[in-house]
């Protein structure tokens, strides 16, 4: 399934890059707290993204009209209708995917306006900019950042 959700990581990596491209580049020292805030930020875009990833598959295992494999061959050709007759797509099969990337466009637009809020109103745009920056060549911050996302996923997961 890995094809249908290239859009939602590029969709993600469009969003880091516009916060990098307004990042500072003078090294400032990270806070505990601001490091707290950014990890439960990345931490719950992760998590967000696996249910979305979840969902999606659901809803193709549950569908009558479209097999995973199948979904996977259309979803690539979907905007293309020669391709799709070429394809031997049926009404069903189309409506059936059309139906299935509504869902996971209206899912990525949520996880898009959901990783904004928190980068720019939880963390701060600008503290943001500077720990994503930061973690790039600051191998303590790094190793900070590590284990307080290894903390949370344990105690999110038991």
């Amino acid at each position: 399934m890995k094809g249908p959700f290239q859009k939602l990581f590029v969709l993600i990596f469009t969003i880091v890059c516009f916060f990098n491209a307004s990042a500072q580049t003078t090294e400032v020292a990270v806070t505990d707290e601001e490091l707290e805030k950014y990890v439960v930020t990345m931490d719950s875009v992760a998590v967000l993204t696996e249910l979305i990833k979840q969902t999606i598959t659901d809803l193709v295992n549950n569908n009558p009209a479209l097999s995973a494999s199948r979904y996977n061959e259309l979803s690539r050709i979907l905007g293309d209708s020669v391709k799709l007759k070429e394809a031997q797509a049926t009404e069903e099969e189309i409506r059936a995917l059309k139906e299935i990337t509504a869902r996971r466009d209206e899912e990525t637009r949520k996880l898009q306006e959901t990783f904004n809020k928190l980068a720019t109103e939880y963390v701060g745009a600008a503290t943001y900019n500077k720990i994503r920056n930061a973690l790039r060549s600051d191998s303590a911050l790094k190793t900070r950042y590590e284990t307080m996302m290894a903390e949370r996923k344990k105690s999110r997961q038991g």
